[in-house]
C-alpha cells in the first residue's frame, strides 16, 4: 500500500526537510516502511507525488497547486531530488504508491487535483469493481470528467467534488470541507451495504485547498484497526545530528508546524501521536489542531474498552499496520499538545 506525508507551516518549509534529508523521510519509507509489512509488495515503489502552494499568491499563476509526480521510484528520481532542494512550500502533500487499484501510470499518481483542491489516499475501497459503477452514475458531467485514471482513490476523490457545493470556488471554509468529507465516506459506505460488500474499506483520506487541512484515520469496521496515521506539531523542526535526525522543538505554546504522516518522519519517539481509529483531523487557517470523532454506526467510543482492543489482522493483512506487539509504546513528551475533540 502507500506513504504519505503532510506538511503545513506559518513558514515555509524546503521540501527537502520532508522529503529526502530525513532518515525516516517519505521517500526513505518508500523501500523502508516501519509501519507497513506487506510481503505482497513490500516496497512503495509504483510512482510517486507531490504538490505545493505558493507561499505568495501570484495573480498571473494562479492558486491551484502545483503537482510534480512520476511512475519511478521516489528513492531513484534525480529529478525529485534536485526539485526539493530548492522549492518552499507551507503547505505540502507527498505520496508514495503501491500499487492495487490501478495501473501503472502518471494518471494514477496521487495527489489529485481539481482547481484549489488536491487529495491523496492511503488504503483502499472493498469491492470497489461492485460498487465504481453506481459511483461514477451519481456524479455530475463535470465532475465524471475530472477521473483521468483507474484507481479507486481518484474515484473517490471525485465523489467529495459532488459533495462540495461548488468544487470550482475559488475559496471554501474549513467546515464546508469537514462535511464533504463525511459525506464521502458516508455514501461509499452506503454503496457497500447495497452491495453487500462485508469486507472493510480502509479510508485514510486528506484533502486540502491550501488553507484548510482534513485528514481521516477510518476504516469501515467496529472490530478493526485502520491504517496507520501520526500527527506531530511545534515551533521548529530540524536536524539535530549528522545523518538525517530530525527532532520536533516546542518553544511556547503556538504551533509553527502541524505535519501528519502514514508514519512517523523521525525515530523522536516523543514527537509523535497517534490518531485514533474512525477520526478526522481538522487544520484550520489560523493553525488550530482538532481531532473529530466520526460518528456513525462504526465508531466506538474512546472510553469504550473495545476502542483499545481493536484487531490489527485486518489492516496488517493489507500491509497498511504492523502488530502492535511490534510496535514501541509511543509516549506524549512533557507539555505535548493535545488534540482537542
Amino acid at each position: 500500500m502507500c506513504r504519505f506525508v503532510i506538511y503545513k507551516g506559518t513558514s515555509p518549509v524546503q521540501l527537502s526537510h520532508l522529503l529526502t534529508r530525513p532518515c525516516h523521510s517519505i521517500i526513505n519509507q518508500a523501500f523502508d516502511s516501519r509501519l507497513r509489512l506487506d510481503r505482497r509488495r513490500p516496497i512503495n515503489g509504483d510512482g510517486f507525488g507531490v504538490g505545493w502552494y505558493d507561499s505568495v499568491y501570484d495573480e498571473e499563476l494562479g492558486s491551484q497547486p502545483c503537482i510534480f509526480t512520476s511512475v519511478t521510484p521516489a528513492w531513484n528520481d534525480a529529478n525529485l531530488i534536485r526539485l526539493a532542494e530548492k522549492i518552499k512550500s507551507p503547505l505540502v502533500f507527498g505520496h508514495v504508491r503501491a500499487t492495487t487499484t490501478g495501473s501503472l501510470s502518471l494518471d494514477n499518481c496521487h495527489p489529485f487535483v481539481y482547481g484549489k483542491l488536491m487529495f491523496m489516499h492511503n488504503g483502499g475501497i472493498a469491492g470497489f469493481h461492485l460498487i465504481k459503477r453506481r459511483l461514477q452514475a451519481d456524479l455530475s458531467d463535470d465532475v465524471f470528467n475530472v477521473v483521468k485514471g483507474n484507481t479507486d482513490s481518484e474515484c473517490a476523490f471525485a465523489l467529495l467534488l459532488s459533495k462540495l457545493p461548488d468544487p470550482k470556488a475559488k475559496s471554501f471554509t474549513t467546515r464546508t470541507l469537514q462535511q464533504a468529507m463525511l459525506d464521502t465516506i458516508a455514501t461509499l459506505n452506503s454503496y457497500a451495504e447495497a452491495a453487500c460488500i462485508t469486507e472493510p474499506s480502509l479510508m485514510n483520506f486528506c484533502v486540502t485547498d491550501g488553507e484548510s487541512v482534513i485528514a481521516t484515520r477510518y476504516i469501515s469496521s467496529r472490530h478493526d484497526e485502520a491504517a496507520s496515521l501520526w500527527f506531530s506539531s511545534g515551533t521548529t523542526f530540524s536536524e539535530y545530528a549528522q545523518g538525517g535526525h530530525y527532532r520536533m522543538a516546542k518553544a511556547d505554546k503556538r504551533e509553527n508546524i502541524i505535519m501528519i504522516a502514514s508514519e512517523p518522519l523521525t525515530f523522536e519517539k516523543a514527537d509523535w501521536m497517534e490518531i485514533r481509529t474512525n477520526h478526522m483531523v481538522v487544520i484550520t487557517p489560523k493553525m488550530n489542531l482538532l481531532q473529530i470523532p466520526i460518528i456513525d454506526k462504526f465508531y466506538v467510543s474512546p472510553s469504550d474498552p473495545a476502542a483499545l482492543n481493536r484487531d490489527t489482522d485486518f489492516a496488517v493483512a493489507k500491509g497498511l499496520l504492523s502488530p502492535r506487539k511490534a510496535l514501541a509504546p509511543v509516549q506524549p513528551r512533557e507539555n505535548a499538545p493535545q488534540l482537542s475533540i
